[in-house]
């Protein structure tokens, strides 16, 4: 059964700009209502690149919500790695929840495992170690955003990106022991795409576990949703089948940044223009609830 009603769509700044910066969300939250998007995506590179307080106040202003990812450069790890590492990483998580708690996200999403990039073939094993890790390290973090009303999503990469955690069916085991009620799995079609051979089944995977957090989209190619190959219906009905009530948010990079557009792997325009990344998507999604 299709949804009664579409859910609320948004746009990651990252389509623009990186680091995000107060002087960014002045211009592009803005921008973003008066194109008619519900949400915007607020990435925390390193806290304190924009002020909460400041943001919710804007976003009150211009009528949008707001999701918020966490960013996993090298040295935010929280398994195979030192004690001294992870504990920073915790720290780094909690105000990631404190940031979502003032702008009234109720999600932290992101890859809150390893730094993205850091890949290695895993000894036998090791797999269950790091889960054991995970769990661990993540435990007291979900404890604090449980306090906030904030939920982490725990973002499956594709295969270049990381060894620890590319499919669904390895994040629901990651997660296992972690409460469901604040740890759940942020699922993005960029890296379904990729790693899961039907994606549709993946998200209902998610679904039956009561894990699906939250849901980023994007092009096959990272570029606008609908300019591509994805199976876009077959994803809608599989989130109306789970019931999923968040927002959809497109997440795409630019080119013009350079320690993004390496960590992205983004070396050619995605489409005509950033704007249109973010335009044009919008225009599809919204068609695929009429």
């Amino acid at each position: 059964m299709i949804a009664p009603t579409r859910p609320p769509l948004g746009a990651n700044t990252w389509i623009w700009v990186s680091p995000l910066t107060d002087a960014d969300v002045v211009v592009i939250a803005p921008r973003l209502a008066a194109w008619g998007f519900d949400v915007i995506e607020l990435p925390v590179e390193d806290p304190g690149d924009w002020d909460p307080a400041r943001t919710a106040r804007l976003l009150d202003d211009v009528g949008l919500g707001a999701t918020v990812c966490a960013v996993m450069p090298p040295g935010r790890e929280l398994v195979a790695a030192e004690t001294s590492v992870v504990a920073a990483t915790q720290d780094y998580l909690r105000r990631c929840v404190d940031a979502a708690a003032a702008v009234g996200s109720d999600v932290v999403a992101g890859p809150m495992y390893a730094s993205v990039g850091r890949t290695w073939r895993p000894e036998p094993g090791e797999r269950d170690r790091m889960a054991a890790q995970l769990v661990a390290a993540l435990a007291p973090v979900a404890e604090h955003a449980a306090a906030c009303g904030v939920r982490l999503g725990v973002e499956p990469l594709n295969r270049y990106e990381t060894s620890v955690v590319n499919t669904v069916a390895q994040g629901l085991e990651m997660i296992a022991d972690l409460p469901a009620p604040a740890v759940g799995l942020a699922l993005d079609t960029y890296h379904l795409n990729i790693e899961e051979q039907d994606p549709a089944a993946a998200v209902r995977a998610v679904g039956a576990a009561g894990r699906l957090a939250h849901v980023q989209v994007c092009a096959n190619d990272r570029g606008a949703p609908g300019a591509d190959h994805v199976d876009w219906v077959g994803l809608r009905d599989a989130l109306a089948d789970v019931g999923y009530g968040g927002p959809l948010c497109i997440e795409s990079f630019t080119a013009e940044n350079a320690s993004i557009a390496t960590a992205a792997s983004i070396w050619r325009p995605l489409a005509r223009s950033q704007d249109a990344i973010a335009t044009d998507g919008l225009a599809f999604l919204r068609s695929l609830w009429p």
